[in-house]
Order: C-alpha cells, then structure tokens, then sequence
C-alpha cells in the first residue's frame, strides 16, 4: 500500500467527543457535512461540570439532542442556592430578566456526555474512542487543510487530512499547546477537591431541585459546591487557591472532608453521608488563549477558555461556541467569506467576559455582598438569575450591556 493511500479525508475533523464537540457534530451533520470525531477516553468517562445551566437547554434542542437527555431521568434543577454564615439565598431561574429556559439538569457527567456522543452518531458523525491526536500540522493537508497524525488503540498511527478542526479537547488543549496559543490566565491558581457520595440527606432538609454553594466561614475566596443527583447522590467538592488546599494533610477524601468540617450547615447536611468514592484533586485548570480560531481551525468551549467552576459555566459557553462555529461552517461552505473574529470569536468572549466579570467579583467579595444582601430590588434579582441561568449575551440585560460599570455600582450600593 502506497503512503498516499494510507491517508484517510475528513471534511471537519473534531478532537474530542465532550459536550462541545458532540454538539458541533451534530449541527454540522445536520447541515450534510462529513465529520469524523477523535476521542482519547472510552465513553463513559468520569468528569465534573454536573450542574447545567438552563440556557444550555437551547443548544440541545438546536441540536436535536433535548428528547434524549429529557428521557434520562436525570435531576431536575430550577434554580441555585448560597448559604454564608448561616445566611441563607436563592434564585429561581425561572424568575428572570432574559426569555427563553428557567430549567435543566443536574447531570453525572459520565452518562450526560455519553448520551450526547451517541447522538452525534445517530447523526450521522463517526466518533473513534481511544484514538489520541499526536499532532496538526495546518496547511500541510490535501487543499491546504490540516494533516493530523493520530495513534489507534493498538499504538499503530495513521494520517487524516482535514479540510477544518475544531478542538474540543478539553482540558487537553491540544491546538493550544501545539501552536503555542496558550496566555497566563489572569485568576489565581486555584484547585479543586471533589467526590460524589452517597449523601444521605433527610427528605426536607435540602432543595434538590438547585445547587448549593456555600461560602467557607474565614475565607470568602473558599467556597464548596453540592450538586444533587436522582437517586440520593451528590457532587461534593472545595474550591480554592492551591496554597489553602496544600495546608492540609491526607488523603484527598480526608482533605476535603477536614475542610468541610469547617462549615457547620455543611457538615450537617451532609452528617449521614456515605463517603464510599474517593475524592479527586485537580490545579491550574483557568486557562486562556491568545485568539480562539485561525487558518482553518477554531477552538470549542474549555479547549480555548476556562474561567472557574462557581457559576458551572463551563458547559454553556461549551455549547454557545459549538453552535457559533457550525453557523460559520455552515455559511463558509456554502461560499460566503466568513470574518471569524466578528462571527464568531468576538461574540463567544462577549458572554465569557460577562461570566469572567462575575467570576472575579465573587472571589473579591463583592458579588457576594450583592447576593446576600437583605433588600434585593426585584428588577435586580431578575438580571442576576439570568446571569447565573447562563443567558450571558442577552444584550438586553444591562448587567450583559454594561456589566462592569453595573457590577461596580451594585458592590457599591450593598456595602
């Protein structure tokens, strides 16, 4: 067999089959166009970000994937709730300034990402797992598209030419560590601890149906996340600067359990809980990037930005890149010149500087005064629901419009 022939041809070739990469599949098969996928894992897989945010709600349906994440029983959620101090807050998202979905899931992430792959497929786009991308080399494929080496389960490597990429690889940043796209992130370096357990949570003594964050007592800039499952289960994990998080000694579950300790409404909560999944650590995970698309590839969800998991963004923005970036194919195919910085690069960092601005006003405090704060204008409480629900490019939303100047405003007026 000749090398020329070993070379396989794909017209958009995605790497990594997570929610944004499943999404962008789906759309562009719905648009005919040939798309093979590139997983390193075997789905299922194990992965945090379990708690969806209802705008991400339109994507799925968009993509024609809502009938079969409705139909997996998974939990329902309307809302989200803080408790510092013994002071407790909540917001219903379906009390919100901006229109469109007030609810969604609370999702182990294994079998949510697992369902959207298979519906990938069901479209029609070929997913390989346990095939890892080696290396992309643009401009060196058939056409002037990528030539992307990829190694099989079995260590053999091929070759596939590719008329466009879209990295949706995760945390694996494989494009930004390839072509040295990577930029310091501007957020401390904080991490992560985090198990589910069976919680064991009297009936009554939870809302279910919203997440809970919950401040730590001494350090506003710690904070833990309890997501509910069906079925009995939660998410558990601490959030803070790695300096904190080193100060203690153990195991990962005994670490995080010892920190909870400190928090006295957590740890009853979760008095009866069975902590029968050892806990997992990760660092570092804020990443950022000096442009999100280039010559014939464009980078999907966490692979080109990552803020922080306080407001469970993540898969949202996955979803909003996804659906920019099949818009663009789709009129870049049919001949039209496609500007990526205005049409897409532009507007997914519109909502991801609105997520970032709320991100860094929480870890000051002020957004934490804002929340907690006795007197809440109604009007107000809308606007910030929406935020939290995901819908960061309403532009009617003034806290969208001119988040800054508003956010700086509001700390001011509750302190």
């Amino acid at each position: 067999m000749s090398e020329a022939s070993k070379i396989e041809t794909a017209e958009i070739l995605i790497v990594g089959a997570g929610p944004a990469g499943s999404v962008a599949a789906a759309l562009l098969r719905q648009q005919g166009r040939q798309v093979l996928v590139i997983e390193r894992e075997q789905f299922p897989r194990f992965s945090i970000g379990e708690s969806l945010l209802p705008q991400s709600m339109a994507y799925l349906e968009q993509a024609g994937m809502l009938q079969a994440v409705v139909e997996a029983g998974f939990q329902f959620k309307n809302g989200a709730a803080f408790m510092r101090d013994g002071c407790y807050t909540d917001f219903d998202f379906r009390d919100k300034h901006s229109e469109g979905w007030g609810t969604t899931y609370q999702v182990q992430r294994a079998n949510f990402d697992h369902i959207l792959a298979k519906e990938a497929e069901r479209f029609g786009a070929e997913v390989r797992y346990r095939h890892e991308v080696l290396n992309i080399e643009l401009g060196q494929g058939a056409n002037g598209g990528a030539r992307v080496t990829v190694k099989d389960p079995d260590g053999q490597q091929y070759v596939v030419d590719a008329g466009f990429i879209l990295d949706a690889s995760g945390f694996g940043r494989i494009l930004p560590r390839l072509l040295k796209l990577e930029t310091p992130s501007n957020f401390p370096v904080r991490g992560a601890i985090f198990t589910h357990v069976d919680d064991g949570i009297r009936a009554g003594g939870f809302d279910r149906n919203k997440i809970r964050v919950t401040v730590h007592p001494k350090h506003c800039d710690v904070w833990f996340w309890t997501i509910p499952f069906a079925g009995g289960r939660c998410s558990q994990g601490v959030v803070a600067e790695t300096s904190f998080l080193d100060s203690y000694q153990g195991t990962p579950t005994e670490r995080l359990r010892t920190i909870i300790a400190e928090e006295p409404s957590l740890q009853a909560l979760l008095a009866n809980a069975n902590w029968d999944t050892p806990a997992r650590q990760i660092v570092g995970y804020s990443a950022n990037v000096e442009k999100l698309w280039g010559q014939g590839y464009a980078l999907l969800g966490n692979a080109g930005e990552f803020l922080d998991p306080v407001f469970s963004s993540g898969v949202t923005i996955a979803f909003k890149s996804a659906s920019l970036a099949a818009a663009a194919l789709q009129r870049q195919f049919a001949g039209e010149t496609v500007d990526w910085q205005a049409d897409y690069g532009v507007p997914l960092r519109k909502g991801v500087d609105t997520f970032r601005a709320f991100v860094e006003s929480w870890y000051a405090g002020g957004f934490q005064k804002i929340i907690f704060h006795e007197a809440k204008q109604p009007d107000v409480k809308r606007m910030i629901s929406s935020i939290l629900a995901g819908y960061a490019w309403d532009q009617s939303n003034p806290l969208v419009k001119e988040t800054s100047r508003r956010l700086t405003a509001l700390e001011a007026l509750c302190s």
